[in-house]
């Protein structure tokens, strides 16, 4: 809803005829409702763990609670036309792995990081239950991956700083558009191992049960760092935060309320999810079961989201994962 600025100063006139009344006196519509509207886009499938959180934030009413007009966001079938979208600014905001924004970012696409939503236990490599017992068993087999993903760089960067493997020397890597297509090849006995994440893996365990996790790269940085490795989280583009400076809070808080809604009530959650996005409730349930799929909300409004990234950042360009560490300008602090 857009306010007329004669609308606007006559209730401001009205207001200080009695300013005893405060904000409160303000119609309705003035607080709400005028944000300007929003694109959002995320992926199709049962690969996309995201469609949990977007659902319940819509079904719950999250957004309009902040003053967000968000509709249906934008299904995409290929990550990276999803990406590529983003960064030619055909919608707004996005959910994606952070160090997919931040190489955007680096490349100087207009977008800064809003917050992180899940860490990266999500991201695992699977294999058959007959297959190897560890990484260094993987040597010369076939490994199904979508390499244009965060996720690609982040197991890889995550494998050769606890291991000294390059999966990319060590391993056939058989490039695939999405995780999906990863795990059927894996089913198909058509590669030996994928790169898959949430809920997908889950999805793949329950249709095939002999398969297993080999590998956990959150699981394995936590040790290594004491820390979560981000993973999943919003980029919202610049053009839309000109529009409207206080779209940045108003995200936080939808975020945080939404995350807070799902950990807390994982069965009306999961429900919600499954109903629109095809995603089977129990399948959801047991990605969160297994503490693969982890959701954990982390503002780059505080000092301690930022850290987060910084520390996740500087371990990926040790290990040529990101070209360099994003600056302070990444953050919609």
């Amino acid at each position: 809803m857009q306010v007329s600025r004669r609308a606007y100063l006559k209730a401001m006139s009205a207001m200080a005829l009695s300013p005893a009344l405060g904000w409160s006196a303000i119609p309705q519509a003035f607080a709400q409702g005028s944000s300007p509207a929003l694109k959002w886009g995320t992926m199709a499938g049962t690969s996309n763990f995201s469609r949990l959180v977007i659902d319940y934030m819509l079904a719950k009413g999250i957004d309009k609670a902040n003053d967000l007009r968000l509709g249906k966001p934008v299904l995409y079938s290929n990550v990276t036309t999803y990406y590529n979208d983003f960064t030619a600014g055909n919608y707004d905001i996005g959910m994606g792995s952070w160090d997919t924004w931040a190489s955007r970012y680096l490349a100087a696409v207009p977008l800064q990081y809003v917050c992180s939503v899940t860490t990266g236990s999500l991201i695992n490599i699977v294999v058959q239950g007959q297959g190897p017992a560890n990484i260094q068993g993987l040597k010369g087999k076939t490994l199904a991956a979508p390499q244009s993903t965060g996720t690609y760089r982040m197991m890889r960067a995550t494998i050769k700083e606890l291991t000294g493997i390059d999966i990319e020397s060590h391993m056939v890597v058989q490039n695939v558009d999405n995780p999906s297509a990863a795990m059927m090849m894996v089913m198909a006995d058509r590669a030996d191992a994928c790169l898959a994440w949430e809920p997908i893996i889950s999805d793949g365990i329950k249709r095939a049960p002999t398969l297993r996790v080999l590998y956990n790269a959150g699981q394995e940085y936590r040790r290594k760092f004491g820390l979560d490795l981000p993973y999943f989280g919003v980029a919202i583009r610049k053009e839309a935060i000109a529009r409207d400076p206080t779209v940045v809070t108003r995200l936080n808080k939808a975020f945080a309320q939404c995350i807070e809604g799902i950990v807390n009530n994982i069965d009306e959650a999961v429900s919600i999810a499954s109903a629109d996005s095809g995603i089977p409730a129990d399948v959801l349930k047991m990605a969160i079961a297994s503490k693969r799929l982890e959701f954990k909300y982390a503002s780059m409004q505080t000092e301690e989201g930022r850290r987060t990234i910084r520390v996740a950042n500087e371990f990926l360009v040790r290990n040529g994962a990101l070209a360099k560490v994003v600056d302070d300008g990444f953050f919609a602090a």
